[in-house]
């Protein structure tokens, strides 16, 4: 299955482009499903799929009701500990969402679409959050599979054997037991997810208007896409104004897009293929107004995630020739200032700008000390010197 991730500045029109790009993918003849949070003009508004076209389904998301659906599974398998502590349990009525739940409601959502329900479809299309937003998301499948694995580490399962013993003698479910259960079920479901971000067949397209807000937002992308090795497919200019016009006032305003067009094209996203959708005069409303964008359906042949953005190299001192060994990651737009390292055991905890990722170091690179780290010409270089402690020996 192929899988478009679709973002951009705030304001900037992604959930037009990601309809429109549902489109162009089931006019192609792919059986398309589109996910969204946001409501489409013309589109079914309901929370499962719904037919907008012969090839083209549409699920609405709904967090308020995947919240409510979430805690009152939780309330009912730890019924026996509130029953216990004598604890009244919350109806389905009174709950109202907390801050979060809309991801948690997405990153659900896409787990049916990667293997439950929702599977079968040739082209899945997902209208992301704004982009800040939409590349912390990217990364909290994995963050949350490592928070699950510090807090309840599978060694500390040895004792499941013991626990419905334990549980006969307490007279209640002891909550262990449920509480491993619910964190592997819940592992299995974000390992689903990370496997779909991750896959080699997900691609990430972005919208902007083109302006100098918009330029400085695609330039910070560029570093978190790089960090997370996510690759973008197309970046589609929203809303771009004639070029020629009689009017002084609406020529000068097309003059600033073009050359804030020319720039994207030679800095902001060198080799990055940039479409043009041109202003329809007004908000586009139905599938007819989608299809005049004219957005390119997802092409097959376009890598996505571009793999492990690690590589290794070999170096020498050139004072004494002691060997070191540099782990090098693209990070282009990346600023010093803006980039933070801590080495924490077998884990690197990188930060640079808004954007912050935990890697595990290389099984190699565990045996040596951090002897040093460099930013040039958007390559990050950190430096490993082997210790004599934990190297071994060569005759």
């Amino acid at each position: 299955m192929r899988t478009v991730l679709v973002t951009g500045p705030g304001g900037a029109g992604r959930t037009t482009v990601a309809a429109a790009t549902a489109l162009a993918a089931a006019d192609r003849g792919d059986r398309t499903l589109l996910l969204s949070a946001e409501a489409i003009p013309g589109f079914p508004a309901a929370t499962g799929p719904t037919p907008v076209t012969d090839r083209l389904d549409h699920v609405r998301i709904d967090s308020g009701e995947h919240f409510r659906a979430e805690l009152t599974e939780l309330q009912n398998r730890a019924s026996g500990v509130l029953d216990l502590l004598g604890a009244g349990r919350l109806d389905g009525e009174e709950l109202t969402e907390l801050p979060g739940s809309a991801q948690l409601a997405l990153l659900h959502t896409l787990r049916r679409a990667a293997e439950g329900d929702l599977s079968g479809y040739d082209t899945l299309v997902v209208d992301l959050p704004p982009l800040t937003e939409a590349l912390a998301l990217l990364a909290l499948p994995e963050q949350l599979r490592r928070y699950l694995r510090r807090l309840l580490p599978a060694e500390r399962q040895a004792a499941r054997a013991l626990r419905p013993v334990l549980a006969q003698l307490a007279g209640v479910p002891m909550p262990a037991q449920w509480l491993y259960e619910a964190a592997a079920r819940k592992d299995e479901e974000l390992a689903a997810v990370q496997a779909l971000i991750e896959d080699g067949a997900t691609t990430l397209r972005l919208v902007a208007e083109p302006g100098p807000a918009a330029e400085d937002a695609l330039r910070t992308a560029r570093t978190g896409l790089a960090l997370h090795g996510l690759r973008a497919d197309l970046l589609v200019a929203s809303r771009v104004l004639p070029r020629h016009s009689s009017d002084p006032w609406f020529a000068a305003l097309a003059a600033q897009q073009e050359k804030c067009l020319d720039h994207w094209h030679q800095d902001v996203a060198p080799g990055l293929p940039v479409h043009e959708a041109a202003h329809l005069g007004r908000y586009p409303e139905g599938v007819d107004d989608l299809v005049a964008l004219e957005i390119p359906a997802p092409d097959d042949r376009t890598p996505g995630r571009a793999g492990a953005p690690w590589w290794t190299e070999e170096e020498q001192d050139a004072d004494d020739g002691a060997s070191t060994i540099a782990w090098c990651l693209p990070l282009p737009g990346a600023a010093k200032e803006d980039l933070r390292l801590v080495r924490r055991g077998d884990e690197l905890l990188l930060t640079v700008g808004p954007f912050h990722r935990i890697v595990r170091i290389a099984s190699a690179l565990r045996r040596c000390t951090v002897s040093g780290a460099a930013l040039a010409d958007g390559v990050l270089r950190v430096r490993f010197t082997p210790d004599p402690a934990l190297w071994p020996r060569t005759s």
